[in-house]
């Protein structure tokens, strides 16, 4: 019977200890991370406690605070505008969260950054003042945007060449945040999920499409710099049809009659002509063509504005036939809005790249600087080769593909592009443009990418000059106005 006894005690004293075990466990080591849960409701409830700081564009904000009249959560999101700063903002809603620069700076805005404590709200315990997220935004580029592609599927995106500030990140169709940010509106998240045209993915940033023939300007530039050829005036060697290595295909050119055959880079660039660009990628190989996509920014899985953006994809592994196709932006080559007007920004900038970033500042209540995001800057192409590019660029607006995009008075030099959609080009191809502008007598620059994934146009209407060029071209217009 003691033994018994002395078992069950032994036993209720390890359960004992286990408890008080678990018990400090909790409170020594999990306590941060229960507290900081996002299913603690606690953490909601304060973080809508106050009005929000406020996200600003052009110096005016977008957001707001509206005080609910219900429940336990005193403040609610509120947009101005909501639909066209989206792709910006992203939205705080108090049943889903938050994403972009509401969920970057989220706790600058709700005031719970360690930045802005000062030492009476210590001794006080009171909550203090949130601070303000400050973007590069031009609201005038971005309405322009926004309203150029109206009922389009689609996105553009607009630069500062020398400094890299985003001026314009529009993604259509849009949503209005202000539609999903309290605690009962299941129905309209609901509905967004549903939707087919799926508005809450940001087109600017995270869906990335096979360019077409914008990329051909990353292959001129890597046939300049590595020597192939001396200017982009030299006739190529490029016979026409193109047969692909190691195939019976031939790469056909969208206009049989332009004068394609050994075409020199400017010809090439004003016709879109797909056997001189396919032909320079084999003969370049695919590991230069790629070390050059690289350093326009394909293949960077942490390319933050500070919204992480999706990657722009240059793939390996090919074949010759394969790396022909990828040559004039199609096989598995990818790549965003934003990927291409970096491309065109750097050729505006002499062949530098700014880093492009949406947000100049993040302040506390009083204006005082919490944190300004690094701006570096690197060399893609020479000077003299950025030169060479932006000449037939501007050749390819005056008398080729981009008319569309012509300013008066104003240098602008652009690509189009028509990438092939579906097995063998089976659905709606993409219409793409990417370009830059230059005010002589501003002196002001401005780098802009479009991509028309959908107008419902008929297949026969879509190409870059028709839908993608006059979205640019207001960008462009309304950024050096």
């Amino acid at each position: 019977m003691n033994k018994t006894i002395r078992r069950a005690s032994v036993f209720t004293l390890l359960l004992v200890f286990a408890l008080l075990v678990r018990a400090t466990w909790l409170q020594a080591y999990d306590a941060k991370a229960l507290a900081d849960s996002k299913y603690n409701h606690r953490n909601v409830v304060e973080q809508y406690a106050a009005p929000l700081g406020d996200i600003v564009v052009g110096g005016s904000p977008v957001t707001g605070s509206a005080r609910t009249e219900s429940g336990d959560l005193a403040y609610q999101r509120d947009y101005t505008d909501g639909p066209l700063y989206a792709p910006v903002t992203g939205y705080s809603s108090q049943a889903f969260g938050s994403t972009q620069l509401e969920g970057i700076y989220a706790d600058v805005l709700d005031g719970t950054d360690d930045r802005l404590k000062n030492p009476l709200n210590v001794l006080t315990g009171e909550r203090q003042k949130p601070g303000d997220v400050l973007t590069t935004i031009d609201p005038a580029v971005q309405k322009a945007g926004f309203e150029a592609l109206g009922d389009t599927k689609g996105a553009a995106v607009a630069i500062d060449p020398a400094t890299g500030e985003i001026l314009g990140l529009v993604s259509t169709p849009s949503y209005d945040p202000s539609a999903i940010s309290g605690a009962s509106d299941g129905e309209a998240w609901r509905k967004l999920l549903d939707d087919p045209d799926k508005p809450l993915v940001n087109r600017a940033l995270r869906q990335p499409l096979p360019p077409g023939s914008t990329f051909k300007l990353v292959v001129a530039a890597a046939a300049l710099e590595e020597g192939l050829y001396g200017s982009v005036d030299e006739r190529t060697d490029s016979p026409v049809p193109y047969r692909l290595p190691g195939s019976t295909r031939d790469l056909p050119n969208e206009n049989p009659s332009a004068p394609c055959e050994n075409a020199s880079i400017r010809t090439a660039l004003q016709y879109s002509c797909n056997n001189v660009f396919g032909k320079l990628a084999v003969d370049l190989g695919q590991d230069t063509v790629r070390e050059k996509a690289e350093k326009f920014g394909f293949n960077d899985k942490e390319q933050d504005v500070p919204v992480r953006a999706y990657p722009s994809v240059y793939p390996t592994g090919m074949d010759r036939a394969q790396t022909a196709l990828s040559g004039i932006g199609q096989f598995d080559v990818t790549a965003t809005p934003l990927q291409m007007a970096m491309v065109s920004a750097a050729l505006a900038n002499d062949g530098v790249m700014a880093d492009p970033h949406m947000v100049s500042e993040v302040v506390d209540s009083d204006g005082d600087t919490l944190e300004s995001p690094d701006r570096g800057a690197h060399r893609i192409v020479s000077s003299s080769v950025a030169e060479e590019l932006r000449s037939a660029m501007v050749t390819v607006v005056e008398e080729g593909t981009g008319s569309n995009a012509r300013i008066d008075g104003v240098e602008v030099g652009g690509k189009t592009g028509t990438a092939q959609h579906g097995e063998n080009n089976s659905r709606t191809p993409y219409a793409w443009f990417t370009s830059y502008a230059h005010d002589p007598a501003s002196g002001k620059r401005v780098a802009v990418a479009v991509v028309i994934q959908d107008s419902g146009a008929a297949r026969s209407e879509v190409s870059g000059n028709g839908l993608a060029a006059p979205v640019a071209e207001k960008m462009m217009r309304a950024a050096l106005r």
